[in-house]
């Protein structure tokens, strides 16, 4: 977030975040490789590049490691974009290197929003910025989030500082059956998505089941216009990509189909699924049809009824992305509970707090906080350090970048939030935020503050709360 745009060579180049030592640096494209076939190569690569940090050591703190574990008088060490120590007071600090006294506040991993349409449906929320649906079929695996997202959104900076966001995965809206890719970024300040977008970090494929497509479809009189015509119709898509993959595994050069490519891709592992459906009986049919084709369900997203079914979710190894207390909106989210996240996490299932809301993604950390003390009311003592997989370790292991972000281990990506109080605290929020290992919010230092270009000369500029 934290950026300008300059005007060089007649162009607008947006420039970095400022850092500690008030210098900025230039977000730089990569090259991209040439492509060895136009179905090997990514066409759209990452061109993400860290910005610069210094070595530092923040000593003192409590520290939740994202993964269930808490080290009390901790001490963690970011060196190079990685995470180079953690432990307790007598781990070693590398002489010269900038000591931050955690005495009294909390240290965490960044917190990873699995669902968000920062981008796609950025703020200011006018029908010209509206590029989260493609609603002109039920099928469209064919279309990308990515192409869709604006860096300069606001969305992404108030993320960062109020929420200690670092990472978030941006997906196409719930209007279709298959509603396209979606994209993991990380929540830096940019000129193009390609500079966000995380290196490595697969792409996901969106689907949605229940009431969204058969209203959609079915008030256009044409298919789906009930549930079991979203069943059909998804099938005989799937059906449709298997034979394209076979097709193509016997003759190279059978012409490309860039929306069963999408698919073909999630059959080899290669995608991800990520699935908007909230009754549990629609979640089992959807675990039947991946075991019928042969692709895997990496998490179902709002899962309202998912509490219903964690045996089985546990069993396929498919995590519930849920809200904490959103419910009644709509008939397939009456049957919810407050209690969703610790009923899934107490079967021994993997459970995960979303935002899918440009508000909500600046407070998971209070809806991770609710859902908790809902679970402990009905019994189900969960330790705060356990809670904060929801936010960290669970979603990276749901995105497939958990060998990289989602826990303080040695050698991962120095995504890192200091909280000035306990981060379950509604008076709490982030004092410092590191994205690898470089400082890119400080609540105390105005030059590292974010401001997008777009903003700059706008009612509540910069603003954060």
């Amino acid at each position: 977030m934290k950026s300008l745009l300059l005007a060089v060579a007649a162009t607008a180049l947006l420039a970095g975040c400022a850092t500690a030592g008030g210098q900025q640096q230039s977000a730089q494209s990569a090259q991209a490789q040439q492509p060895s076939s136009p179905r090997a190569a990514d066409p759209y690569p990452s061109t993400y590049r860290a910005y610069p940090g210094v070595v530092t050591a923040i000593t003192n703190a409590t520290i939740f490691d994202g993964e269930g574990g808490r080290i009390d008088n901790g001490t963690i060490v970011l060196a190079e974009g990685r995470i180079l120590a953690v432990g307790g007071a007598d781990t070693a600090i590398p002489e010269g290197a900038t000591r931050i006294d955690g005495n009294g506040r909390w240290v965490t991993p960044g917190v990873i929003d699995i669902h968000s349409h920062l981008g796609n449906y950025p703020s200011p929320g006018v029908e010209a910025h509206s590029d989260g649906n493609e609603v002109t079929g039920p099928v469209r695996p064919e279309v990308w989030a990515e192409h869709s997202i604006w860096p300069q959104d606001p969305g992404f900076s108030r993320a960062l500082a109020n929420g200690g966001i670092t990472t978030l995965h941006v997906l196409p809206g719930s209007a279709n059956l298959f509603g396209g890719r979606g994209v993991t970024l990380r929540n830096v300040s940019a000129r193009t998505y390609q500079q966000m977008r995380f290196p490595g970090a697969p792409r996901s494929l969106k689907m949605a089941c229940g009431e969204n497509p058969k209203r959609v479809y079915g008030n256009r009189n044409q298919m789906p216009g009930s549930r079991m015509a979203n069943v059909a119709l998804m099938r005989q898509t799937w059906q449709r990509a298997v034979e394209y993959r076979d097709r193509v595994g016997r003759d190279p050069n059978t012409p490309r189909d860039l929306a069963l490519e999408t698919l073909v891709e999630v059959l080899n592992g290669d995608v991800l699924v990520q699935n908007h459906c909230y009754r549990a009986d629609e979640m089992a049919i959807m675990l039947d049809m991946a075991q019928e084709f042969g692709f895997r369900i990496a998490s179902f997203h709002h899962a309202v009824e998912a509490y219903k079914i964690a045996d089985l979710l546990r069993e396929r190894g498919t995590c519930a992305s849920v809200w904490a207390d959103w419910w009644g909106f709509k008939m397939e989210a009456y049957d919810a509970v407050n209690e969703n996240a610790p009923l899934i996490h107490n079967a021994g299932a993997c459970a995960i707090i979303h935002s899918d809301d440009a508000n909500g993604i600046q407070r998971l950390n209070q809806e991770a906080a609710k859902t908790l003390a809902d679970g402990r009311r009905m019994g189900i003592q969960i330790s705060d350090e356990t809670a904060w997989r929801w936010l960290a370790i669970n979603p990276a292991t749901a995105l497939g970048i958990a060998d990289q972000t989602g826990s303080l281990r040695v050698g991962k990506r120095a995504d890192v939030v200091l909280w000035n109080g306990h981060p379950f605290s509604v008076y709490t929020r982030p004092q410092q935020v590191w994205i690898d290992g470089a400082l890119l919010y400080d609540m105390n230092n105005p030059q590292l503050r974010p401001v997008s270009d777009f903003e700059l000369g706008q009612p509540g500029e910069g603003d954060t709360k």
